[in-house]
């Protein structure tokens, strides 16, 4: 059985499970790309997911400007459109909030934390192909949440119950992706996804070694002070790169 073959049906297995849950207020809205933007994802792990890799990078969940958009993790339009050259032929969510519309390539809004990862690897690889050769970036949760407000809520802060629930599929889902790609790195992008790497990791004994960068996100005033250089210097020093 292929890699990518392998790894599609884990996706789709992902999105099946996880489409199941309930969640209640404050969270109104749930958005699944690997539903409405499958077309987008598939193209993703069909060019990029061919072959076992050295380093997979993991996220915590879409945002609302990148994969929500896109269906790629950390899916910033022009990383996705003009880097990977992959077309966005997404559609919509079965329910969409009024202040969270998914517009695919057309969206004018910009991800800035996944225009600082891909930025990062984009300058230090050069073409896509060669840094997907022996690296694979991933999501913990596929899912985005929603408030009525339309504020994003990260599945952290879900309601204990929801969350056991939706950390035991998410779980199961990175587990079968390790052993897919089966990397010598995993790296989190932020403590929330090094947590989640080193739960699977100690319930195994075939694991990668788990490390952590800076996550990119904006709200953290320290990635917002030289955030590449930041994160190169921990892969650098970790012995990833």
């Amino acid at each position: 059985m292929s890699t990518v073959f392998e790894i599609k049906n884990a996706a789709k297995k992902l999105s099946k499970s996880v489409s199941n849950l309930k969640f209640s207020e404050p969270v109104t809205c749930v958005y699944n790309p690997l539903e409405y933007a499958w077309n987008s994802h598939e193209q993703y792990l069909e060019r990029f997911g061919v072959s076992k890799k050295k380093v997979i990078f993991l996220g915590m969940n879409p945002g609302p400007w990148g994969m929500a958009q896109t269906g790629i993790p950390f899916g910033e339009i022009p990383a996705v459109r003009d880097w990977m050259k992959i077309s966005c032929d997404v559609s919509k969510p079965k329910i969409e909030h009024p202040k969270r519309p998914v517009e695919g390539i057309d969206c004018q809004r910009s991800e800035v934390s996944g225009r600082r990862l891909w930025g990062l690897f984009a300058e230090k690889f050069g073409e896509p192909n060669c840094f997907f050769k022996d690296h694979f970036v991933l999501n913990y949760c596929p899912l985005v949440f929603m408030e009525e407000s339309g504020k994003n809520r990260t599945p952290d802060k879900l309601p204990a119950k929801e969350r056991e629930e939706l950390d035991e599929i998410c779980d199961l889902h990175l587990s079968k992706v390790i052993e897919i790609l089966q990397p010598e790195w995993a790296v989190g992008v932020g403590a929330f996804a090094e947590s989640k790497l080193n739960t699977i990791a100690n319930d195994s004994s075939n694991s990668p070694k788990v490390t952590r960068i800076l996550h990119p996100s904006p709200a953290s005033p320290t990635a917002n002070r030289d955030w590449a250089g930041t994160a190169q210097k921990q892969l650098n020093e970790s012995g990833v790169w």
